[in-house]
This record gives C-alpha cells, structure tokens and sequence, in this order.
C-alpha cells in the first residue's frame, strides 16, 4: 500500500537526523527522490540498512517491514526497530550513502492516550485564532479522524485541523489527534499530540531563523576551520527542533571527542541553550584542514521546528593575496620609501590583528602555558550578585554559556564555586586557596554585582592578582556599565585591555569576537575538540539539580 504521492514528498520527508516514533503505530523512514538526481542516467538498486553491532545489515522486507523505492515503512513500530538506519544507491560498482536516521521507538504509556516525552508545545496569546495540525504520516482523504484533549473525546472533531476563532484559557490542554489507516485488511493507527498552553499575556511566539545571513569565509589550504550556526526557537524549547549541517546535501560524520580519530570534517551534537527568556540551538562543523576541493564546496545549515524550515548557506574562499614585487630595476630611493610604509603598515595589522594572529600562532606551534605551573584549574570565575534582586540572565551565562564554550570547545578547566566545592568548609579560606590554584580570575560585571557581605572576600581575590602577581584578572563587562564607582577601588589598576564585553546574540557564537578575546587573555593551551564535555548533556530550562549556595552572604557561580 503506498500512502504517498510526490506533491507531499517534501513535507513527509524532513531531513532531520533523530526522529522519535511510539511504539505499535504506523511509521516511515523516507528521503526527497530530489537527492538522487546524481543516479538518473544509470541503473541503480536502493537498499535499507540497520546498524547491529557496529556493522550495517541489510533489511529484510516481512510482513511489517516493508520498502518501497525511497520509503521504509513500519506496520506498526515496534520497540526493537530502535537504531541507526541508512539508505543507499548501488550502481554495480559502488554504494553511495543517500541518508542517515537514529530511530528511537518510545514505550506507550498504558494509562495515557500519550507520552509526555513525545509531544510538541504551542504557546498562544487570549482572544486570538489559531489551529492544531494532526499528523502528515497519511495523506488519504478516508482515513478515520478523532481529536481527543486531555485523553477525552474532544466534540466529536473529525478534521485534519482543529481550529479555535478566539482562543480562551480554557482552551489549554494537550490534544492527541488519532488517525486510522487500513493495510492489507488491519487496522493501524498514527497519533500526533500537541500541548496548547493559552496566556492571557504570553509573550510572543518569535520568528524561527538562524542567527546570521548566509556568508563567505575567506581562508587558507591547510587550515582549519570551525562553523558555527545557531538558531533561534522563539520564548519556548521546541522540543521537534531540528539543527544540522549538510555537505552539498549530504550528511557530514559525527565528531567522536577524540581529536587523533575525528575525521576530515565532522559535525559535534546538537546543543540547547537559554538565554535570558530566548532560547536557542547550536551546532558546530570541524574542519580539520581545509582542502582544494572545500573551496567549491556548499555548507549548508539547516534549522527545522513546526514544519518550517529556514536555511543558511556557508562557502569557503581563499583569502587575498597581495603578490610581491616582480621590478627589479626599483631604485635605492623607492627601497629607502617603501620600506618604511612596509614596516608601518606591518606594525599596523599586528596591532589591529593582534588577537587573531595570537591564537593563530597557539594553534600552529601548540603552545602550552601550562604545563608545569602546579596550577590546577585555567581560570576561578567570581559572579557576585544582590540577593534581593537576582538577574536569571547572568546566572544563566555564567553556569551554562560560560563553562560550556570554555571547557567543551577550548579544553580549558574552570573553578566554579558552587560545583567544585564540597559544602562544610570555610568559604574565605576556600577562596584564597582555590583562587592560588588558579591560572586567572574572571570576574562577571554588571551593576548587581556588589554586595555588602561579599566584598571582603573580593578585595582578598583582587589582592592576590593586584600585589601579589600570582594571578591575572580578566573582566567581564556582562551588562553595559556607566558608572564604576560602585566598584572596588583596586580594579581601577586594572588594564583596560583586560575587559571584554558580553554583546548578546551576538557574541553567542563559538567563533565571535568576544570568545576569541577571552581565549586570548586566557593561558596558551592546545586546543580539544571534547564532545564529551562537562555541559554536554545540557537541556536548558529543564529542572536539574541546582548548584550549592550558603544563603545570600556569598555567591560565586559560573
């Protein structure tokens, strides 16, 4: 039985990696017949593969497993199907990859229509029109319709949509549409469950994009490049969404966090992050170096949520190069003239390049500052703050961003307080020791960051890396500050070279201005790639365990 025709291909096919089905429903894999153009002039056979045991196995159709062309359905699903799948293109001579998916097939809830871990949230405004979509898995105008809410018969709606004129806060609830399609005499069903949260002041939904417009990279054969693509959700965690990169419309491999066994060009997970109340996805692409063949290459980021998607486009090209003088009849006079411009505009660019041209030298030679140095972590961050008015945001930055970029992308090792200090001991003396075993002192600025209990333990920091010159201070400018006198009077030594502004979305990039200035003040290391880091795992706006404070009288967090 084959559901499909091609004018609904586009949208029955997402190119998302990870799709998560229920158990006992109706389900299939499929790619757009459009990635096959490369095949259209010769014979080729299609085949489906299951991965057992680290080797790809070819399936077998059954009476439940069945393929058809650029299909591979399920009647139904079952929990064992759970795996990685792909399909590829035989010509004879070669099988070529068209795609890959992680099926993960969820266990039923026995006392519920749904399981609440596979369900998307819609988040409405009161007094506005809206519509719940049921599932696309079948496009057959016959095929039975039933909308329940909260598991109740929903007024007998048979309807592929559910529509509301005007919403009210009554109309919350989690609505599960059900559909039943006929195979070969049975029966099969497919759900699709919506949570619909109506607010009589819900903030707006936001604009799905990626963060950026599509961009050409200059750069050098041999060198290597990281590229970033971030995406914004809106005010809520779509929990379909879906970020990824594609090589000329194909799927790069997986980094596996270990930096000698990583291929050529690999993609790190997928990373969700909140930021003040946006939140946002990200994802990298690690291009170890950089080949000829790059250079004609399209990078392409894709960002899926709420059958929407959104594109961006990066391309590799060399960078400008300025060829050297050919004249050999230049007179001692013109040397005596150039060289002088030479030497200015030389000094020139490593001033305004300083940064860039620093780490690019760390990256070659491997510089490492600290081996040996008996330290033992990179950096102690301090983020002191007013107990009677908290900003979520800086708390936000300095337990997630911070410690997620630093210690997972550039392997560095951070103090943080409250995570790396067993409770019972005596914070001062906990401060002075932790902050002697650190390389620097970050210290995160915004106009809550004094507090009257806690400036004796800050003056202690400050006179450790000010007189004592055992540890370097860098500032972090969170929030725009006008006014420094609430301040310490020490800070004011400070260089001003070693503040670095924190500028929102745009600084969330792993490879904006902000971090490259932060890597900088930081101590040489070699650089890791670590997919495997502290935050790796981390799922913003989910309830975890929050980290230790001792009331109000001090906060250290990162």
């Amino acid at each position: 039985m084959y559901l499909f025709s091609s004018f609904s291909e586009e949208k029955l096919c997402p190119l998302r990696a990870s799709i998560d089905v229920l158990e006992g429903e109706y389900f299939f894999l499929c790619y757009l017949e459009s990635m096959q153009e490369d095949f259209q002039e010769e014979a080729y056979t299609v085949n489906w593969y299951k991965e057992n045991a680290g080797k790809q196995q070819l399936i077998k159709e059954t009476d439940r497993i069945v393929s058809q062309m650029n299909f591979l359905e399920f009647w139904p699903a079952e929990l064992s199907d759970s795996g990685n799948y792909s399909v590829t293109h035989s010509n004879g001579k070669q099988n070529f990859t068209i795609q890959k998916w992680t099926l993960n097939v969820l266990e039923r809830n026995k006392s519920s229509c749904f399981n609440k871990n596979h369900l998307t949230t819609e988040i409405k405004n009161a007094g506005t029109g809206h519509s719940l979509k049921c599932s696309d898995l079948s496009v057959n105008e016959n095929d039975s319709i039933t909308w329940y809410k909260d598991c109740k018969n929903y007024e007998n709606e048979t309807e592929r949509e559910l529509d509301f004129k005007t919403l009210t806060v009554q109309h919350s609830g989690i609505y599960t549409c059900k559909i039943l399609i006929s195979h070969e005499g049975k029966i099969y069903h497919s759900t699709n469950t919506i949570k619909l949260v109506v607010e009589e002041d819900a903030p707006e939904a936001g604009t799905l994009e990626i963060v950026g417009h599509n961009e050409e990279i200059e750069t050098e054969i041999g060198k290597e490049e990281i590229l970033n693509c971030t995406g914004f959700l809106g005010y809520y965690m779509r929990e379909d969404a879906s970020l990824y990169w594609l090589i000329n419309q194909k799927f790069p491999e997986k980094c596996t966090g270990i930096p000698e066994n990583e291929p050529s060009i690999c993609e790190e997970e997928l990373k969700k992050l909140k930021l003040g109340n946006k939140f946002y996805v990200t994802t990298l692409l690690w291009i170890k170096k950089v080949t000829d063949e790059d250079m004609h290459r399209n990078f392409t980021c894709m960002l899926q949520a709420d059958e929407r998607t959104q594109m961006k486009i990066v391309k590799l090209k060399k960078g400008n190069t300025r060829d050297l003088p050919v004249h050999i009849f230049t007179t001692g006079m013109a040397l005596a003239v150039l060289f002088p411009c030479v030497a200015v505009a030389v000094v020139f660019a490593c001033v305004m390049f300083r940064v860039d041209l620093v780490l690019f030298y760390r990256s070659i030679c491997r510089r490492d500052d600290t081996a040996g140095d008996g330290k033992e972590y990179d950096a102690f961050v301090s983020y002191l703050k007013n107990c009677i008015s908290p900003t979520e945001e800086e708390r936000e930055f300095a337990l997630k961003i911070l410690p997620m970029i630093l210690e997972e992308n550039f392997g560095y090792k951070l103090c943080i307080f409250e995570r790396d200090v067993s409770p019972g001991g005596a914070v001062v003396d906990d401060i002075h020791s932790f902050i002697d075993k650190s390389r620097r002192l970050i210290i995160i600025l915004s106009q809550n960051y004094i507090s009257d209990q806690a400036i004796y333990e800050l003056e202690s920091g400050l006179h450790k890396a000010l007189v004592e010159r055992k540890t370097k201070i860098i500032l972090i400018e969170y929030m725009p500050i006008s006014d420094y006198s609430f301040l310490p009077e020490s800070l004011s030594l400070l260089p001003s070279k070693r503040v670095v502004k924190w500028k929102k979305e745009k600084s969330l990039p792993v490879n904006s201005r902000f971090w490259k200035n932060l890597r900088y003040l930081m101590p040489a290391k070699p650089t890791k790639i670590n997919t495997k880091g502290h935050y790796n795992n981390l799922h913003v706006g989910s309830e975890g365990a929050e980290p230790r404070t001792e009331g109000c009288d001090f906060n250290v967090v990162v």
